[in-house]
């Protein structure tokens, strides 16, 4: 397995993630290239910063920096703080910030790792600007399919000229200049929408499907089940709240959990599910990691297929796995996704009875109990 990172600061054991190691890299190209940029061009500072790590290989390489890492994913940040004992050291050498909060300025060096939306990206360096001064480096990194030219005119609106560099194993490096006389524009504002129930949908900027129902959540919408009072509900990988909201706008007397591994997720969720059931919970976890057995009645959720840029079942497999332990007996799980994912497969491994409540061209809703 490939899991030693060689750069001009050394050798380095990393894994995708803390549960254990997988067959895919903990870094990318654009990981290397940038590394490799900062040893070649001897940039030095003060103050690091490192935004949207993937799963921690900047921020252990870079930890005699003391950098701050700047994400909004648990479990990435999870992942970094579990390669920093691996490499033998000290996780407190970074200090990990959750996107919903601001890193502490003024900063040096940024390294800016694009994001997969552009949306994002633009409210990160909105927000990043103020906290920089004109001698900062800000370097932003990508593989070439992720940079395009709104990624630099993103760059150039809240921080300066920003040459690019020539790709390098498909990775690109985005060298942004602080102009000091740029006015940067304000921070995004949340998307807010009403569904046609009537539910107020609050977004974020990272958070998916914004102003709108993805297709699938369109088809689960129509295949939610009715709850009996006083059970224990848990949207899973929960986003911007819609699914719960919806559940409890139809079920005013669950209890209601929400959970997802991003922080803005549920921060919008909070927003989003809050004037429909004031008692719900929220957590920012990975998967159902804390919740006991046998505590939920119903799980309902939409997996990703993918994590840190490459596709994957082994999220999707989690959550399955961890509903099995969580639900009660008698209890069901919900599931939305893409029909070519055949998510059938692994749900009828581990529970007892798997249906179709519906399907299109692209999704499928399954029951599995």
């Amino acid at each position: 397995m490939d899991d030693v990172l060689t750069v001009p600061q050394g050798e380095f054991t990393l894994h995708r993630d803390h549960h254990e190691a997988g067959p895919l890299r903990a870094w990318d190209a654009a990981d290397e290239y940038v590394l490799a940029h900062l040893a070649e061009a001897g940039v030095s500072g003060d103050r690091w910063l490192v935004v949207n790590d993937g799963f921690g290989a900047l921020a252990t390489v870079l930890a005699d920096h003391r950098p701050q890492s700047w994400s909004d994913s648990h479990v990435a940040i999870e992942a970094a703080r579990a390669n920093l004992v691996r490499n033998d050291l000290d996780p407190d050498l970074v200090r990990f910030v959750p996107s919903t909060d601001v890193p502490e300025g003024p900063i040096d060096v940024v390294i800016v790792k694009v994001p997969r939306t552009i949306a994002f990206l633009d409210d990160e360096l909105r927000r990043l600007r103020p906290l920089l001064h004109e001698g900062s480096v800000v370097i932003g990194a990508g593989m070439t399919k992720s940079v395009h030219n709104s990624t630099i005119e993103v760059f150039e609106r809240s921080i300066g000229p920003t040459p690019t560099t020539r790709a390098r194993k498909k990775a690109r490096l985005l060298l942004a200049q602080v102009n000091p006389r740029l006015e940067a524009p304000a921070p995004l504002e949340p998307i807010t929408w009403k569904t046609h129930e009537g539910v107020a949908v609050t977004n974020l900027p990272t958070v998916f499907s914004s102003g709108s129902p993805d297709a699938g959540a369109r088809l689960l919408l129509t295949h939610l089940p009715e709850v009996p009072p006083g059970a224990r509900v848990i949207d899973l990988g929960c986003g911007n709240g819609i699914i719960g909201a919806t559940l409890a706008r139809r079920n005013p007397d669950i209890e209601l959990r929400c959970i997802d591994e991003s922080y803005q997720a549920v921060a919008s969720a909070r927003v989003t599910v809050g004037s429909e059931a004031p008692t719900a919970a929220f957590a920012v976890a990975d998967s159902l990691v804390g919740i006991p057995d046998d505590d939920a009645d119903l799980i309902v959720v939409n997996p990703p297929f993918h994590a840190g840029g490459a596709r994957t079942h082994d999220v999707a497999g989690r959550m399955f796995a961890d509903a099995r332990r969580v639900l009660r007996p008698g209890g069901q799980l919900i599931v939305v996704g893409n029909r070519h994912l055949g998510h059938h497969k692994p749900l009828r491994n581990l529970f007892d009875s798997v249906t179709a409540l519906s399907s299109d061209p692209s999704f499928v809703v399954l029951s599995a109990r």
